[in-house]
């Protein structure tokens, strides 16, 4: 599934959301220097935010028409997982992953960030939990259990509280925690929201997890029945967004192993 996403890459970058102002801001200032290494970096939204902070950023991308995708909108890419990727001695100021972080092996993730970052260097993970009305997420839950009965994601609630994706950005923390080579993990929550018409959320909601395997014919009566659920909202909905983000500071005394 994690290299699902690049089949409609253009898709996929002009309907996900960017990331807030404020979160970019505490990275770039909290960090010692403008270098970014950004995991995973998809098609770039977050490294182009980076880039247009100030910052030289290089991303590491699995997918190799993502990679191709941030590359034409001038961000420095290497195709490979962040696992399996050579620093080649390079280090950074700064190691981010914008909605990429549960792809990485958890074993591996903290302890290689540690190893590419300079001393003083900050770990940021961060991602979206959106949550639309419940008239939408229902019609979206059922018709994926009826279209998609075998999808992963065809058991899960219409709706999933925010504490859920708290809990997995806890884990995250502890895996930081575990490497024994940070800081006390910071913990941030940005609160925003973002109104969406039929044709923009349609627009994006193929680029979910859920449904970026979907064959065009199940793809299409899912659409059609979420499509009719904004419709009966008036034809537009304001989506409640909350951007969570684990950071850290790579201890003084190790620096980078590389």
């Amino acid at each position: 599934m994690a290299e699902s996403f690049g089949l409609e890459a253009d898709r996929y970058d002009r309907a996900r959301p960017a990331y807030p102002n404020e979160l970019l801001s505490r990275v770039v200032t909290g960090s010692p220097g403008p270098s970014v290494l950004d995991v995973g970096c998809g098609t770039g939204i977050a490294s182009r935010q980076f880039r247009d902070a100030g910052c030289d950023v290089l991303g590491v991308e699995p997918d190799g028409r993502m990679a191709a995708f941030a590359r034409a909108s001038g961000i420095r890419v290497e195709v490979s997982t962040f696992e399996a990727w050579e620093p080649a001695g390079r280090s950074f100021d700064s190691v981010v992953a914008a909605q990429s972080w549960h792809w990485v092996d958890p074993a591996v993730g903290a302890s290689k960030a540690a190893q590419v970052l300079r001393p003083r260097g900050r770990l940021a993970v961060f991602g979206h939990v959106f949550e639309p009305p419940q008239e939408i997420a229902e019609a979206y839950a059922a018709a994926l259990r009826r279209t998609i009965p075998d999808s992963p994601f065809s058991g899960a609630p219409s709706r999933r509280p925010i504490e859920l994706y708290q809990t997995m950005y806890a884990k995250v923390a502890e895996e930081v925690e575990r490497t024994g080579r940070f800081g006390a993990p910071e913990h941030w929550r940005f609160d925003w929201e973002q109104s969406y018409t039929r044709e923009q959320w349609l627009e994006l909601l193929p680029t979910t997890g859920g449904l970026t395997r979907a064959r065009p014919e199940q793809l299409a009566e899912i659409l059609a029945d979420v499509g009719g659920a904004i419709d009966a909202l008036g034809g537009s909905f304001t989506m409640e967004y909350t951007t969570l983000a684990v950071s850290a500071v790579l201890s003084a005394d190790l620096g980078s192993l590389v």
